[in-house]
């Protein structure tokens, strides 16, 4: 049997802020399966290993194909940079902007690379209790656009509610990692990124999506997505009901997610 190979990121990390192309965020996920097996030792002096052949296996592309991304991955994955807000506690917002590794480096007659990620990014993946999301590295190993596998994880943190809150536009496209000049028309953002990513998302992974744009006015000012699960086992415990028989649970005042977050602990809504 095929080793799982488990991605688990805190939800803080889930719905950070940063660009990274194809290459950098699958060596990221890569490292973050490798962190997450040895994760009763890693601190920000932990080297990890991806080798050439592991990504090569884990994405089904050629050896050569890998060593050529690793090494240009290695080049350009230091200077990235993603950020967050987080509670103190006097419980004001601090804004955290961090790099994802503090070293990186590529060794060409192994066709390896070498990280080591920041202080900032190991609590985020290893010591995690609550509020994180996990899914299989092999539900994005066919996705091609760096959007698609933005999009599903943000969609992962919510898979047990069935549906997103309201995204707002600019707050979205920042979670994405598009840049301000890019696809800046609602149709070419519309075409170009989320038909793009859902397609892919719904073809490729254990997922079907939908979305729905809300407006104020004339202008789009942000989207809301629609999950469901491919295949669904029912876990010991736990009762199948369907949507209308979830909102008749409904508590006074309970908003949407609320009553899905809610009820997906005791029951499979669908």
């Amino acid at each position: 049997m095929k080793e799982k190979q488990l991605v688990v990121k805190d939800n803080t990390l889930i719905n950070a802020a940063y660009t990274l192309d194809l290459v950098e965020q699958r060596l990221i996920l890569l490292a973050i399966v490798s962190a997450r097996k040895a994760q009763q030792g890693i601190d920000a002096s932990h080297t990890i290993t991806i080798r050439g052949e592991d990504y090569a296996k884990s994405f089904n592309v050629s050896r050569q194909a890998a060593y050529i991304a690793l090494n240009e991955a290695a080049k350009s994955l230091f200077k990235r940079q993603f950020s967050y807000e987080k509670l103190t506690p006097k419980g004001n917002i601090e804004k955290v902007t961090s790099r994802w590794v503090s070293d990186i480096s590529y060794i060409n007659k192994e066709g390896a690379v070498m990280i080591t990620f920041t202080r900032c990014v190991i609590p985020l993946i290893t010591k995690l209790e609550k509020h994180f999301t996990s899914y299989e590295l092999q539900e994005v190993a066919h996705l091609r656009s760096i959007y698609a596998i933005r999009l599903y994880e943000l969609l992962m943190a919510w898979r047990s509610t069935g549906k997103t809150p309201k995204y707002k536009l600019q707050d979205f496209r920042k979670k994405l990692g598009l840049l301000d000049d890019e696809y800046e028309r609602a149709d070419n953002f519309k075409t170009r990124v989320l038909d793009t990513a859902t397609t892919q998302i719904n073809q490729h992974t254990d997922i079907n999506i939908s979305w729905e744009q809300y407006k104020e006015g004339r202008r789009v000012a942000g989207f809301q997505f629609t999950i469901t699960s491919k295949k669904e086992p029912l876990k010991k415990g736990r009762k199948q009901i369907t949507k209308k028989e979830a909102e008749r649970l409904a508590k006074t005042g309970e908003t949407y997610t609320e009553l899905y977050g809610r009820l997906a602990q005791e029951y499979i809504i669908g």
